[in-house]
């Protein structure tokens, strides 16, 4: 298949086993304390990603905000993700507007474009996520991260596949400042969804939007068991 070649997925989101229904993420989040949710990193953050028939074309930080609103509608909601950011160019330029902005929970989506070439620093992610999760938890905000999922073994992606160590390597990273800061951790390397072979875009760098569909619901299971966790159900 083409690189260009227009991708078809082979659930819709009535019937794709891997999400929540719309009804059912609400009720998870039903009684969640958040009410300013912020995101903010790179591409992945702002939402990148291919149309998939079937699916809304919407990034997964915008449907987990329409879930936590469809809860509490008094939500106030802030994306500052931008193409190509690193995280010191988020540490340096998104961070203080989304303090600014006071948030309760916040997403923070950075580091490919850190290691996405031979050479990046590992250790210098690990220092502006550090300071971005002290800043944001000593502001009073719950900090959510994702690991990025382990999508070279289909075969439409060897020719990214160089690039499977570097993200292996980020994912340590974001698992040791994760464990650190309390955050909630979403584990996406042995997801399931690695293995679609209509996943990734035409750039074989991001999800087409039913990956983003993915991503949202266990975002929201991940809240869930967090809201479990600190109500003592579990």
């Amino acid at each position: 298949m083409s690189s260009t070649t227009p991708l078809s997925e082979p659930f819709t989101e009535a019937d794709d086993p891997l999400l929540l229904a719309a009804d059912q993420a609400v009720a998870l989040l039903r009684d969640a304390p958040w009410r300013r949710f912020a995101v903010l990193g790179d591409s992945i953050a702002a939402g990148t990603g291919d149309p998939s028939p079937g699916y809304a074309s919407t990034g997964w930080a915008d449907r987990v905000a329409a879930t936590l609103s469809a809860a509490n509608p008094a939500l106030a909601y802030r994306n500052t993700g931008r193409v190509g950011a690193t995280s010191t160019q988020v540490r340096e330029h998104q961070l203080p507007g989304i303090l600014e902005f006071a948030p309760d929970l916040v997403h923070v989506s950075c580091g490919g474009n850190d290691l996405f070439e031979a050479g990046g620093d590992p250790g210098l992610l690990r220092e502006n996520l550090s300071a971005m999760f002290t800043a944001l938890t000593e502001a009073g905000a719950l900090v959510s991260v994702f690991t990025v999922a382990d999508v070279w073994g289909v075969e439409r992606m060897a020719p990214m596949r160089a690039m499977r160590p570097r993200m292996a390597a980020m994912n340590e990273v974001i698992r040791s400042v994760a464990t650190e800061y309390d955050a909630v951790l979403t584990e996406f390397w042995d997801h399931p969804v690695r293995t679609r072979a209509t996943l990734m875009s035409a750039d074989l760098i991001h999800f087409t939007t039913s990956g983003h569909a993915v991503v949202a619901s266990e975002v929201i299971r991940a809240l869930a068991r967090r809201l479990d966790r600190s109500q003592g159900t579990r």
